[in-house]
């Protein structure tokens, strides 16, 4: 299969080194991170990758992956991420202009309808939209670290610019309670809310390292005690929470969004009330890191997801050449 994928970022989104205490573009940017994975996994599979990326490329692109200055018109079908305003129409129009179908990713509840060629990265999102089309997103474990031996702390790790939606107040506050070492990692859009971030880490006594990536993200994955996720966004398919099963950490969460199809007994806690999250602290050693990492294997290796992908773009082709969808 002939695919054009399409993207407004910088390849790659995750790079080797982190920014540290200092501001990114994309704070996080694990939508773009599941692209450049689906890239790299589709190739591996034998089929021709375009990659559409007027953000540009830092490094080199994986083995059958060709960038290219614009979309073309004889790839067999398009997809690109539901992402910066403006982007998903013009690749939508593309497609159109070229007679081409086209799959469009939703990793996020936003304001509106979907149209019928969107997926989503959880059951939960796909209902609020009256969709049953859900690929759930997959990592790539040679990216991430497995350890059995943990250390003194529990981590926290997301985009600083929604800090209190994803819960630090609540991480850092438990954690202080609990008498545990916290280590709170990600940055923001600009040094403003670094600063917050610090000052506020410093009053609890948390130690804030700012942006990691590569192999120091995969250090502080696997040798944390839990991942804690108090998040009270409506969750997608969160990635840090897939790596640190991948890192045979457990994974303690709110029940938000996607969070209540991942999260599993043989991984995690899944929590609400402080007493919940109190008790999920005192009950890690309940959970064992080789079977964390036995289950994120099974379910969100990225080479399941991309095979799941190639099947909606069987179903999208032959919808658009108006055939029967087996």
């Amino acid at each position: 299969m002939r695919i054009l994928l399409a993207s407004c970022h910088q390849y790659p989104v995750y790079g080797e080194n982190g920014s540290g205490q200092q501001p990114k573009r994309y704070p996080s940017g694990s939508g773009y991170h599941i692209h450049d994975l689906l890239a790299r996994g589709l190739a591996k599979d034998g089929h021709e990758v375009l990659y559409y990326l007027p953000g540009g490329v830092e490094a080199a692109l994986p083995a059958g992956v060709h960038e290219v200055s614009s979309p073309l018109p004889d790839a067999d079908i398009y997809h690109a991420p539901i992402a910066v305003e403006g982007f998903a129409p013009f690749i939508q129009d593309s497609a159109r202009a070229h007679q081409r179908p086209c799959l469009f990713t939703c990793h996020k509840v936003e304001p509106g309808e979907a149209a019928s060629n969107w997926v989503f990265v959880s059951r939960y999102h796909a209902r609020a939209y009256g969709s049953e089309r859900v690929i759930l997103n997959g990592v790539d474990p040679d990216d991430l670290i497995f350890s059995e031996t943990k250390d003194d702390y529990v981590l926290f790790m997301g985009a600083m610019d929604r800090a209190q939606e994803k819960g630090l107040d609540r991480a850092l506050a438990l954690s202080k309670y609990a008498g545990l070492r916290l280590v709170v990692a990600g940055t923001g859009l600009n040094c403003e809310t670094i600063i917050k971030v610090a000052d506020f880490c410093a009053k609890f006594g948390a130690e804030y390292v700012g942006d990691v990536r590569g192999t120091r993200k995969a250090e502080l994955l696997a040798g944390a005690r839990a991942l804690l996720f108090p998040s009270r966004m409506t969750e997608g398919c969160p990635l840090i929470i897939l790596e640190a099963m991948f890192s045979g950490t457990p994974v303690i969460s709110s029940p938000n969004g996607g969070t209540m199809e991942i999260v599993t007994p043989a991984t995690g806690f899944i929590c609400d009330e402080d007493q919940e999250w109190l008790s999920a602290l005192d009950r890690l050693a309940e959970i064992s890191p080789l079977r964390c990492r036995e289950v994120a294997q099974e379910r969100f290796h990225y080479r399941r997801m991309v095979g799941d992908y190639v099947r909606e773009y069987r179903v999208e082709i032959a919808r658009e050449q108006g055939k029967p969808i087996s």
